[in-house]
């Protein structure tokens, strides 16, 4: 079984996370092909820099799908997600809802927690939009400045324990959801130093995917996520103009 996941932002670091979370997690036999967008943003961090990115996960998609059975998309927000679904035969994840709907399914109750304030709101949506709100009970970040992207789960692992640990008891959450790529790999480190499960939402998304593309879903011939009808384009990738055209 071959798993994409692809980070549509730029930092190949973060996709190095993202990828070492994904194959610790990964059944024998899973090949993970990870892939970093060529362009964009450092790190997706609302929703102006969502649609860019989102733009970028459908070219990767189109570009890398073929040979693969399943892919992630991996980025906290799950950028394009449902305009993915549309356009592929795969089946696509995404991490932010593997992660809530693997928090779902060990808790009645289950709180996010990030490392960044400026995420909150674009987070509190993203959740809305997979219909999960009403089991959140919380969304709390870090009041710390954060030096380095790739290594903001080195630099404030103790506090993001802390904090996890303090959202459990304060909050009532029956699990954590570490949000974020750049914490990917984070939550098997610290597992046994948190009093609640939690969820790393790479591992999540990839278990997922190889569970999805085991079952082999058929692609809907019917109802809002059936493969639209071909349209030419002006001035977008060939790989991805070829695939609207369905050439």
């Amino acid at each position: 079984m071959r798993i994409l996941v692809l980070n549509p932002n730029t930092t190949a670091a973060v996709t190095e996370r993202i990828a070492a979370a994904a194959r610790a997690a990964a059944a024998l036999g899973t090949e993970i092909v990870a892939v970093t967008a060529p362009r964009g943003l450092p790190y997706i961090a609302n929703r102006a820099e969502a649609v860019l990115g989102g733009a970028i996960a459908l070219e990767l998609l189109a570009e890398h799908h073929d040979g693969v059975d399943a892919a992630v998309i991996a980025a906290f927000g799950d950028p394009a997600l449902g305009g993915a679904r549309e356009l592929f035969d795969i089946p696509i994840v995404g991490m932010t809802e593997a992660g809530l709907l693997t928090a779902c399914m060990l808790g009645r109750t289950y709180a996010i927690v990030t490392f960044s304030a400026g995420l909150v709101s674009w987070y509190r949506e993203c959740i809305e939009w997979h219909g999960l709100e009403r089991r959140c009970v919380a969304i709390r970040a870090l009041d710390a400045r954060v030096a380095s992207l790739a290594d903001v789960q080195d630099e404030h692992r103790a506090a993001l324990v802390g904090l996890a640990n303090r959202t459990a008891a304060e909050d009532g959450a029956d699990v954590i959801v570490f949000s974020g790529a750049p914490l990917s790999g984070l939550a098997a480190q610290v597992r046994d130093q948190i009093s609640v499960p939690v969820v790393d939402c790479a591992a999540a998304a990839l278990k997922q995917a190889e569970a999805l593309a085991a079952l082999k879903p058929r692609k809907p011939e019917i109802g809002s996520f059936r493969r639209p009808p071909a349209k030419s384009s002006t001035g977008l990738p060939p790989s991805l103009a070829r695939w609207l055209a369905r050439e």
